[in-house]
């Protein structure tokens, strides 16, 4: 099975270029725009050849990538992703020699042949992990304040077993915190009383 390049400069809100080379690097076609809608998707699905294995070369441009990597995943195709701290080396290198600042979806479609071990494929889609690793800080906070908690509790028992009726165990609102920063000291909280 003969294998294909697929180069697509990812855009945020302007249309997406695409160019397909074969395993040489001669393009097949180059300079195919298209949105992220599935119309459009399916138009530049049509535009490869059939019986041919396919990978696709983007640099991973804020989350627009994600979308175009999800459904050509889906399609059997190969992604991978040119790493930002690479893909600024090659765009200045690329910045030499051309009048463009962004890498070029004919670049990126010879990038398998030209630099083979500079690609990352894609495992797994990028904005999930983000959301696992906020969700792993909030749980780790609230750990950290369930133990901060229950050690507030151990001391107010050591200071005798009526602070903790009156301020609770566990759940220390504002209210609770500011009148223990001030008045830790049971003395002292009496005179306020007075």
């Amino acid at each position: 099975m003969n294998e294909v390049r697929l180069g697509i400069d990812v855009a945020c809100r302007a249309a997406h270029q695409a160019s397909l080379a074969d395993e040489t690097g001669k393009f097949l076609w180059q300079g195919w725009k298209f949105q992220t809608t599935t119309d459009e998707l399916d138009a530049l699905w049509a535009k490869i050849p059939n019986d041919v294995s396919v990978v696709v070369v983007m640099e991973p441009t804020r989350n627009a990538w994600v979308p175009l990597a999800a459904w050509l995943t889906a399609k059997g195709a190969s992604v991978s992703v040119v790493p930002p701290e690479q893909s600024a080396d090659l765009r200045d290198y690329y910045n030499k020699h051309t009048k463009t600042d962004r890498l070029d979806s004919k670049m990126l479609a010879r990038m398998p042949m030209l630099h083979p071990e500079g690609l990352r494929v894609v495992d797994h889609l990028g904005p999930a992990e983000p959301l696992k690793r906020a969700v792993r800080h909030r749980s780790s906070i609230q750990k950290r304040r369930t133990a901060a908690a229950m050690r507030l509790d151990a001391l107010l028992e050591l200071m005798g077993p009526a602070w903790l009726d009156v301020f609770g165990s566990v759940s220390y609102g504002k209210t609770a915190v500011a009148v223990l920063e001030r008045y830790a000291n049971p003395h002292a909280l009496r005179k306020l009383g007075r």
